[in-house]
């Protein structure tokens, strides 16, 4: 899957990641997806948690080694 963004969270722990994507989403317009990467166990939680939450998309999530990518839509 392709993003316009990439935000790397690698080594970065709970809320952090969930964090940063929040922030960059922020100053993206609609349609805008972004990818997210983050080796935090409670980021496969959380990021589909705050998508919910946020009325934004996770469009896919895939599994890369000890890294998750994760791609969200904002709506």
């Amino acid at each position: 899957m392709n993003a316009e963004f990439e935000i790397d969270a690698v080594g970065l722990l709970c809320p952090l990641p969930v964090l940063k994507l929040r922030k960059r989403l922020q100053s993206v317009p609609v349609g805008t997806t972004l990818c997210l990467i983050s080796d935090d166990p409670a980021a496969i939680i959380d990021v589909p948690h705050f998508c919910a939450e946020s009325g934004n998309e996770l469009a896919a999530q895939e599994s890369s080694g000890a890294a998750q990518r994760f791609f969200v839509t904002k709506r």
